[in-house]
């Protein structure tokens, strides 16, 4: 068995020089969370960033992490992105190909849709923080041609990529925090959390004041037709609506 300075030790080497200076941003653990587990170690030694760094500090360290296996075969990180004092914070799985390749969250087929539903439900997306609990594409090869297809993230995955996600949430500060899917919901709600029972009701948390989990716009994409399509489009967007509702009532 691997002592706990050993597993320390190793959670450094796995980041850079700049991410391990500075006093430790502190966060609530979860108490389903090991922590002496290598992941946790990791996660832990990821947080070594001044508690004054801005947002744009913390993105250019999280474009050199490594503190996971996943940098190696995406072409680059996928941080947040949107205003800082955005009231409504949206965060998905991981970024796609297209994402990837272009290193914006949100562009890509599922992002185009989102804009769509965040349109109709009267919410400003040039207002709003939009990000993932993964920073890295996940993907495997198709068996023919050159397609990228994605890959479910690995829960040691989130877990070492989930001190960039704190440290936005600690800066953006989101009255109303939104998950995009089970992957979001169950990395920041614990893993026995089920979108369809739970959609578009509101969360209590201490990560924001008004939590609500609904599902991913590619959840959409992938309907069976257009039928289905357009009707869980339909339910997406009053989710959205819901969130409108309760930034309404927060802000005024």
């Amino acid at each position: 068995m691997i002592s706990d300075d050993r597993l320390q030790s190793l959670a450094l080497g796995l980041l850079p020089r700049t991410a391990r200076s500075g006093d430790a941003t502190s966060r609530k653990v979860p108490r389903d969370r090991d922590p002496i587990s290598a992941e946790s170690v990791v996660t832990r030694a990821a947080e070594g960033l001044p508690r004054n760094a801005s947002l744009s500090q913390v993105s250019r360290e999280a474009s050199v992490c490594r503190a996971c296996d996943l940098w190696k075969a995406a072409t680059q990180t996928v941080f947040g992105e949107g205003s800082t004092k955005a009231v409504i914070m949206l965060v998905g799985e991981q970024p796609g190909d297209q994402e990837d390749r272009i290193g914006r969250p949100f562009v890509g087929p599922a992002g185009r849709l989102l804009d769509q539903a965040l349109a109709e439900a009267e919410i400003d997306r040039s207002k709003v923080y939009v990000t993932n609990v993964v920073k890295h594409f996940k993907w495997a090869p198709a068996e023919r041609g050159k397609r990228r297809i994605h890959k479910k993230p690995r829960y040691s995955e989130i877990e070492a990529c989930r001190p960039w996600l704190d440290a936005e949430l600690e800066r953006v500060k989101p009255e109303v925090l939104v998950c995009l899917g089970a992957s979001a919901a169950q990395a920041l709600l614990g893993k026995d959390f089920r979108v369809s029972r739970q959609r578009g009701q509101l969360i209590e948390s201490p990560l924001a004041p008004h939590v609500i989990a609904t599902v991913h716009p590619s959840s959409i994409l992938r309907a069976r037709d257009d039928q289905s399509r357009d009707e869980q489009l339909a339910s997406f967007i009053q989710d959205l609506k819901q969130v409108a509702r309760v930034v309404k009532r927060s802000v005024h």
